[in-house]
């Protein structure tokens, strides 16, 4: 089996013309008459004018992820060949419009990864232009090529087998990144930059492999240990769990031969006050059969990423022991299979929760509210004073919002917009939905406390409000990401596969020094 690198990212000191690596990148902010790339005299000179003529030609016309590979014929640049990539200012009303200048870089620099690792260029340097803070777009390119260069071929014994390596997604070969600023300037705070953007993107990789991991193979029993950096782990057992009376997680659990874990990650920084206490609580469902309720056969093998929303808090833990977050944080991802064996719950079933409360069981493909509500309530009782759970909850948010953005729910309103800027930041796109006492309404049950689904109309809506019932009115935000965890097929910034998607954002809103603790 292949190993799945990651490329080693790294701020420059050099003039980009000074550099000796394979290729130089360099993004092209704007159409051919807005961007001059003055600040890097002597450029097209050294392509013998290649890069205005197929600037004017519109051979190159600077579209969004276009790219143009020039060889370099003069001394005047070491290297012997640069690669442009298109990165124009996002459209208003696109997902990518809040992220600004970061996030076109981020994007930007994705593009190179990927087309570092299919050209098979070794060392790669990457110009850091652009109009906003330098220490934010120096993170924002380092993340963009930690993640535009993986590549999980883990399970390929030839990379190319396939047609593999025309995608942009083979090889196994380590390369080497070099953040560049155009002046060549280089500061201590811009070195933290770029290790806190690759941390981040580490990080998200990490959430990608584990939700590219087959079940046969990621188990509840095997977690990705993230102990060190900050984080003390531990994994409570079926045994453990019953005794806390998650009665909710047990009832999806015992269709299963695998026993159910409970993963408990802790952040707590010397000096740290009890509170605040931010806890990430992300759905760990291994395998969704949909259980009695069983799904359609087709696409069914997506369901190994039904722990995507875990996948996520366990990287976001990462990257919060490494970068050192202020706070107190705690992750908690319940983590089970969902399968029709003889044991399994069954339509009319009623589960009690940990909490107390009952619910009656009507379609027993609606787990992961069931999970993640006793998971809640553990976090309430840890202390939490903040809340986020992460979800690939809901199809009927994919019929809302399509694969372009994930769904924001929560209360009070002046989190969600918290929330809602950390994603912005951490260049993820979220969209609010409506929490209204009419959806809570349709989960009512005439034999228990709630059931677990509403009924065809705005289901994602109701997932949320079933959710809501175990916050116990703490600042609560639910994400749910069953649109956008996962690429069918492979992007020019991305491989196909899991897309590691809210790892930025949780860690983002970890380390906010807003005053959102207060």
């Amino acid at each position: 089996m292949s190993r799945t690198p990651t490329p080693d990212v790294t701020a420059g000191a050099s003039l980009p013309a000074a550099t000796d690596a394979d290729v130089v990148a360099i993004p092209i902010l704007g159409a051919p008459d807005t961007d001059s790339l003055d600040d890097l005299p002597g450029l097209d000179g050294a392509a013998d004018g290649a890069i205005a003529r197929a600037r004017t030609s519109g051979e190159f016309r600077a579209k969004r992820h276009e790219t143009l590979v020039v060889h370099l014929r003069n001394d005047a640049w070491r290297t012997s060949r640069v690669v442009l990539v298109g990165a124009p200012a996002a459209k208003a009303g696109t997902v990518d419009a809040d992220s600004g200048d970061t996030g076109r870089l981020r994007d930007a620099a994705a593009v190179v990864g990927r087309l570092t690792r299919a050209r098979h260029f070794s060392r790669v340097a990457f110009v850091c232009r652009g109009p906003g803070d330098r220490q934010e777009l120096a993170q924002a390119a380092a993340e963009g090529l930690v993640l535009g260069g993986y590549c999980d071929t883990r399970y390929k014994t030839d990379a190319d087998v396939m047609g593999h390596g025309r995608s942009g997604d083979s090889g196994d070969n380590p390369h080497a990144c070099t953040v560049l600023q155009p002046d060549g300037t280089h500061t201590e705070a811009i070195g933290d930059a770029v290790r806190r953007g690759v941390a981040l993107g580490d990080a998200t990789n990490v959430a990608r492999r584990l939700a590219n991991e087959p079940s046969n193979i990621l188990t509840p029993r095997v977690f990705e240990a993230v102990d060190g950096a900050g984080i003390h782990t531990e994994v409570l057992d079926e045994h453990a769990i019953a005794n806390l009376g998650m009665g909710l997680f047990l009832g999806v659990a015992q269709g299963s031969r695998e026993p159910p874990r409970l993963l408990v990650m802790r952040h707590d920084p010397p000096g740290a006050p009890p509170s605040p206490l931010l806890a990430l609580i992300g759905k760990g469902v291994t395998f969704d059969s949909g259980g009695i309720s069983i799904k359609p056969a087709g696409g069914m093998e997506w369901m190994k990423s039904d722990m995507a929303g875990g996948a996520a808090v366990i990287g976001a833990m990462r990257a919060i022991g490494q970068l050192g977050a202020r706070h107190r944080v705690l992750g908690v991802v319940p983590m089970t299979e969902n399968m029709p064996g003889g044991r399994a719950i069954r339509p009319g079933d009623i589960l009690t929760g940990a909490s107390g409360t009952t619910v009656e069981v009507i379609n027993t493909d609606a787990e992961g509210r069931l999970i993640l509500g006793d998971a809640i309530w553990y976090a309430r009782q840890q202390g939490a004073t903040h809340l986020v759970d992460v979800a690939t909850l809901t199809g009927a948010c994919v019929i809302a919002l399509g694969h372009a953005t994930s769904g924001l729910f929560g209360r009070p309103n002046a989190w969600s917009a918290t929330v809602r800027s950390a994603a912005a930041r951490a260049g993820e796109a979220i969209w609010p939905m409506p929490l209204y006492e009419e959806y809570r309404e349709q989960l009512r049950s005439e034999m228990a406390d709630l059931m677990n689904v509403g009924g065809r109309s705005a289901g994602a809506c109701t997932a949320a409000s079933f959710l809501e019932t175990f916050t116990d009115g703490l600042p609560w935000a639910h994400l749910d990401i069953a649109g956008t965890a996962w690429h069918e097929k492979p992007r020019d910034e991305a491989a196909a596969g899991a897309t590691g998607v809210m790892v930025r954002t949780l860690a983002t809103l970890a380390n906010d020094s807003g005053s959102w603790e207060a």
